[in-house]
Formats: C-alpha cells, structure tokens, sequence
C-alpha cells in the first residue's frame, strides 16, 4: 500500500509539545533490522522540555527535530534501531523534503549505561562522582542524548562543506563517512562545553556522553565491514591516547578530565580544518587528505593499496571506482580494541531492543 498521503499528513514536528504521545503505523524498514519493508507500529512520545525547547529557539535552531521515547513497538523495532524517520516509509514517491525526524534517546541512554558500566568495570576506570551519578539515573542520561542529538541532527548542514552533508547518492570510501559523523558529534561536544560554561548542567553529561559512547561502545559494535562509526570511535581514542588524555597502563585505564574538553576540541578543529580546505580540493584529493588525517592515527591495513598512496591505484578510473579497492575493514581494531571487544560482546549484545523500562527492570 501507498503510504504518502498518511506521510505527509503526519507531522510530529509541528507540535513538540513535551510528553504528547504519537502512534504510528506504517510500511517501513528499520536501520539494523530488516531490509524488507514490513507493517510496524510505533508508540512513541515527545521529549521537549522547557529547556531544550529554549535552547533550540535561541542557540541550534532544528525545527525538524524531534526527540522521542519508546511506549511500545512492533518486531521491527525489536531491534539495535533508535532513529524513526519518515524516508524508511513506502510511498509511491519521494517528497521534496521531509519534516521530521526523530531519535529515541531512552534506547540510546539505556544502552550508553549498561555498556559504560560494562567498560568501566573492565578497564579499572575512575569516574568522578557526578558522573557516576548520570550513569545511574536514567532519565539524566535521556536528557544528555536529546540535547547531544538534536545538535549533531543540525550539524550536517552547518560549517564548511565541500560536499553533500548526508552524502546522499554519492559513492564514497567510508572513512568519508566516519569523519563526517564523528565531526557531527564533535561539534556538539564543543558546544556541550560551551553550555557547561553558561551553567547548563547537561552540557557536562553530553560531554560525557560523546566520549564514553564513542570511545567504548561504537568501536566493538556490529559488523567491521566499512563500520564507519567504528572507524570514529576508534579515532577518537587514539587521538587522545597519543595527546596523552587516556593511558592505558598496568591493565588500568586513566582519564585526564582536565585536559579532555580541550584535546576533544582540538581533534574537531583538524577535521574541520580538512572540511575547510577540501573545498578547494579535487574529490580524489580530498579523500586522500582524509585518509592521511585518519591515519596519522590510526594504523592502516599492510594490504591497503590506499595505504601505498595514489601510485598504487589506477588514476585513470573515476574516483567512484577506486572506492572498490577500499579494504572492508581499512582500519583494524588495534590489541586494546581486541580484547575489549571479547569483554564487551555479550553486553553490547544484549541492548538489542533495550528501552528505558527494560534497563529500569534490570537494574
């Protein structure tokens, strides 16, 4: 069935108002889940309190955005999914644009605790007592992942781009992919502290939140084949593993709170400066200059060609198919990653379909 007229007419972000429930049915596919387009419904309800909404009319202006919770789903759902957007619907046509999109940040919260718990207590961490607190308070945490989110949601189309925010119909070498998310959630951690400094209590748990999530679950999760929100993670922890922010030593790993916002902050300021300089750039000049961006610090597969530099691959194809001689994992996990992701599997696991509720009973 066509499902368009029901699409259109269906705008969530019209009336954020905090708590309104929505149910919705449609013939969707759900990222993570299953590629088939399936009958799901979703009850959801809106998260926009006085606050958020403030900051979104004064600072990171997002009308399209909309965060939500889960009440209840159907199977599709039953899934690693947190996002419900409207281009997952079967219609006979494609909008001119659409006008909402929403993330669930009570399964991104459930699943940010039960795994930094996980991590913290596998790696000997030390967190300082406020944080401790957020990882133990639910809806603290869900407060943390609107605000981070609804900033990251606007970043793809704010800064200096030299191409399509979403990369949307283009073929490109996933590390493209990589930089572009981890430059989203980078700009919300600047602005996260930014907030701290104006006494906004969130913006310390999104701090928090970005680096925790980054660094300990998206690297170990899922398949690595072209994982580019992997290939973040694992860049932002060796950014600050080299810059002397995280020391893993005597089977111990060691923050440097202090230093943290400030080496995050200059990891952001390379990647942009590589967005700003890419647009006087050749597209093939371009991804090499992030390959060498990502691989100042990461180490690259021995079997890249790409890794050999431009005199390995042949000039004469079209950037689009050298994208074929990209490895389905460029950049392994390093030995900590190994052997963190033995530890972490059976936990990361099992946030499969987590919700607020389902964290609050197992707790």
């Amino acid at each position: 069935p066509d499902f368009l007229d029901s699409l259109l007419a269906f705008r969530p972000a019209a009336d954020r108002t905090d708590g309104r429930q929505h149910l919705a049915v449609f013939p969707m596919y759900t990222q993570n889940g299953n590629p088939d387009r399936n009958l799901e419904a979703v009850v959801l309800r809106m998260v926009w309190p006085d606050w958020l909404a403030e900051l979104e009319r004064t600072r990171y202006d997002n009308p399209l955005f909309c965060g939500i919770t889960f009440e209840g789903f159907t199977s599709g759902y039953d899934t690693n999914s947190a996002v419900f957007f409207p281009e997952t619907i079967a219609v006979r046509e494609a909008p001119d644009r659409f006008s909402w999109g929403g993330i669930f940040c009570d399964r991104e919260a459930a699943r940010f605790r039960r795994v930094t718990e996980a991590a913290v207590a596998t790696l000997g961490v030390e967190l300082p007592d406020d944080l401790r607190d957020m990882v133990g308070d639910q809806d603290r945490c869900q407060q943390a992942f609107v605000l981070w989110d609804m900033i990251h949601d606007r970043t793809h189309s704010h800064g200096d781009l030299p191409f399509d925010p979403f990369m949307i119909k283009q073929r490109q070498p996933f590390w493209m992919y990589g930089l572009e998310e981890l430059r989203c959630d980078l700009t919300a951690f600047r602005e996260a502290v930014r907030l701290t400094g104006d006494g906004f209590p969130q913006g310390r748990d999104v701090q928090f939140a970005v680096l925790f999530d980054r660094m300990f679950r998206f690297p170990v999760t899922g398949a690595r084949e072209k994982n580019y929100d992997g290939l973040g993670g694992q860049l932002l922890f060796a950014y600050l593993h080299q810059h002397e922010v995280v020391r893993w030593t005597d089977n111990t790993l060691r923050i440097d709170w202090e230093r943290a916002p400030q080496v995050t902050n200059q990891l952001c300021a390379e990647i942009e400066e590589l967005y700003r300089a890419g647009i006087d750039r050749p597209k093939l000049v371009h991804w090499f200059a992030a390959y060498d961006l990502v691989s100042t610090y990461l180490a690259p597969h021995p079997g890249s060609r790409w890794a050999k530099g431009p005199d390995a691959l042949d000039l004469s194809l079209p950037p689009r198919k050298l994208v074929d001689d990209v490895l389905p994992d460029e950049f392994p996990l390093s030995m900590f990653y190994e052997a963190l992701s033995k530890k972490l599997k059976n936990v990361i696991a099992s946030t499969k379909g987590i919700t607020a509720d389902s964290a609050r009973i197992a707790a």
